[in-house]
């Protein structure tokens, strides 16, 4: 498995807005993905800290072909959507494993 985090620094007064476009952006544009096997969009528990936003594909190649698709596109094409103009930090990370409690 191939997983992308990405820290998204939201101010305050915008992150309400951000939640209902970021949330719409992802029902709207991830559906039928290849080799995505779930997207989550995580509220920060204290203040200042950022959102984080992270894609579970089943391989590098599905991500990177994500990349390249016209769900990727429509996903970044609003720039000026509330709190979508922020910065951010992609990190990518290879599973190793996994223990289910």
């Amino acid at each position: 498995m191939h997983m992308i985090m990405n820290r998204i620094d939201v101010p305050a007064e915008d992150a309400q807005a951000f939640e209902a476009t970021f949330m719409e952006s992802m029902r709207a544009t991830l559906a039928g993905v290849p080799g995505l096997r779930r997207s989550s969009l995580l509220r920060p528990t204290e203040e200042g800290q950022p959102y984080v936003s992270t894609m579970e594909f089943d391989s590098r190649a599905d991500f990177v072909a994500w990349l390249r698709s016209d769900s990727f596109k429509a996903a970044h094409s609003d720039r000026e959507a509330p709190g979508m103009d922020t910065s951010s930090a992609i990190e990518q990370y290879e599973e190793i494993g996994t223990i289910a409690g």
